[in-house]
């Protein structure tokens, strides 16, 4: 089981490294455009015609900041582009420049937040910081604990729209790229149990991360004791309503709410 989670650790990592790489730059793009600018944001603007109007700039609680040449500039309650198109408006009325070429993109979002609750070490309120996608959240709230269940709901804001995320799936490429907006809150939810009886050290109830395999399940338990006979460990799942007994493998996979019975070997 240590094995699962160091790999899934290494998966989250090269994950987020994977996210400053241009095939995720245009869909964070489209997310800057009708972003609204809120107090304590920190802007980046870029300037073409003369590098020195570059920099970072922080929009204090009135709204406003301080731009060379202009002078005060409201940005609260604008969008990017919208703030763009002023900044160049204002350049040009001012005698400044005659086309002037800049950007402005957000490098923090201090005036949002994304939620994040559950089975995570380090639950609360993150500040978004230029386009985060869920791996980043979760790599911020140091990962997910061992009672994860693997799966994620994501409750946008508004609670109009909810999206459920396969972790294993994401990791593995086979889920698309999830993005995340302000106000976002991210579940991560729980595993139910799996129960482990008889030649096992610690029997009882472990939560079930998905995918799991009897022998992954046995190590929950700290293992089989010297006593115990792997080759016929019985099954007991409910199926239809109906409690069914089966052999298994240790190579099998295992279900959430399955009682594992390791019986003693003969000699």
């Amino acid at each position: 089981m240590k094995t699962f989670r160091i790999r899934w650790i290494a998966a989250v990592a090269g994950l987020c490294a994977a996210t400053a790489t241009a095939a995720f730059a245009q869909p964070g793009r489209l997310l800057q455009d009708n972003y609204v600018i809120g107090a304590q944001d920190v802007l980046t603007i870029t300037s073409y015609d003369q590098p020195d109007l570059s920099g970072r700039f922080t929009v204090e609680t009135d709204g406003t900041f301080t731009y060379p040449l202009i002078g005060r500039v409201r940005a609260g309650g604008v969008t990017l582009r919208e703030l763009e198109t002023d900044l160049k408006r204002l350049l040009v009325e001012q005698g400044f420049f005659m086309h002037p070429q800049l950007t402005v993109a957000i490098n923090t979002y201090q005036s949002q937040r994304v939620f994040i609750i559950g089975e995570v070490r380090q639950p609360g309120a993150y500040p978004m910081s230029g386009d985060m996608s869920l791996v980043e959240v979760l790599a911020l709230a140091g990962s997910t604990l061992p009672t994860a269940s693997g799966e994620v709901v994501i409750a946008r804001a508004g609670g109009e729209e909810t999206e459920r995320v396969n972790l294993r799936d994401l990791e593995t490429g086979l889920a698309p790229f999830v993005m995340l907006r302000g106000s976002d809150t991210i579940f991560v939810l729980r595993a139910r149990d799996v129960f482990l009886f008889g030649q096992v050290k610690n029997p009882g109830a472990y939560p079930l991360p998905q995918d799991t395999m009897l022998l992954q399940a046995l190590s929950l338990a700290g293992g089989v004791t010297d006593r115990a006979s792997t080759s016929r460990i019985q099954v007991v799942r409910t199926i239809g309503g109906q409690k069914q007994t089966m052999k298994v493998a240790l190579t099998d996979f295992v279900q959430p709410g399955d009682t594992i019975v390791v019986p003693q070997r003969f000699f």
